[in-house]
């Protein structure tokens, strides 16, 4: 009460009425698959989602300035391919548009009132962009998502590499074909020299990403080398034996 005749007071708690009628839209919105089709119906918007693993909520996230809904959507699901132990069939979404977005931070105080539901992909490498030269010989802690769902090399990819006549042409398709990192050496914006002068023939016949590392590496100069992290491929002129996580695939 204010005391004063004909006058009062009263204060909306826009945040907290914002958080709660997102949630009961969230609740109520049928999850969909995780997969092209279905995020290329999404708008280019700002929002939050949600994502699901055999319909347990796994990751909660929002847009930013440089993605909106669909390109957020269309990167986790090509994060989920190619993974050790992760069917892309078992991990579903939903999203929501918000026209009027406040700065409120709704992906923090969407993932406490979640917490009992578990989010266990946040904070736990999924979102993350790659880092770059400067991070591969940082350790992954063993609770994250690439620890726990490693990149497959060993699935047979879907490219035909027979008509490639370099090695450079060949890891440019690789590239291309990986829905995961892989860097290589290059100059400027081109494969680096030795990848570009390096003929190679290879079979028609599905390959994976392994082998066609080892039948690349072999054939270039001495002192290049194609190492598998539990993340990413990269291929550089090097002899490293002491990276964290990683395996040596080829050496030339």
């Amino acid at each position: 009460m204010t005391g004063i005749a004909g006058y009062t007071e009263f204060e909306f708690d826009l945040p907290d009425a914002l958080l709660n009628h997102l949630i009961k839209v969230l609740d109520a919105l049928e999850p969909a698959a995780l997969h092209t089709n279905a995020v290329s119906e999404v708008p280019e918007a700002q929002g939050v989602y949600q994502l699901f693993l055999d319909d347990q909520l796994v990751y909660i996230g929002k847009t930013d300035a440089e993605a909106g809904l669909r390109k957020r959507l269309d990167r986790h699901a090509l994060k989920i391919q190619h993974r050790v132990g992760l069917d892309p069939a078992r991990v579903s979404f939903r999203a929501v548009r918000i026209f009027v977005f406040t700065a409120i931070d709704l992906e923090t105080q969407l993932i406490q009132h979640y917490a009992k539901d578990g989010t266990a992909w946040n904070n736990r490498g999924f979102g993350a962009n790659d880092p770059g030269r400067r991070r591969d010989r940082t350790r992954i802690r063993t609770v994250n998502f690439d620890a726990r769902y490693p990149v497959d090399i060993e699935r047979p990819l879907d490219v035909d590499f027979s008509n490639a006549s370099t090695v450079g042409e060949v890891v440019i398709r690789l590239k291309q074909a990986l829905p995961y990192t892989f860097r290589y050496e290059t100059q400027g914006r081109r494969p680096a020299t030795d990848l570009m002068t390096t003929p190679i023939s290879l079979s028609p016949a599905p390959m994976s990403a392994r082998q066609v590392l080892e039948a690349a590496t072999v054939l270039l100069p001495k002192g290049w080398q194609a190492t598998s992290f539990l993340h990413q491929l990269i291929l550089y002129p090097e002899t490293v034996d002491d990276y964290p996580d990683a395996t040596v695939i080829a050496r030339s």
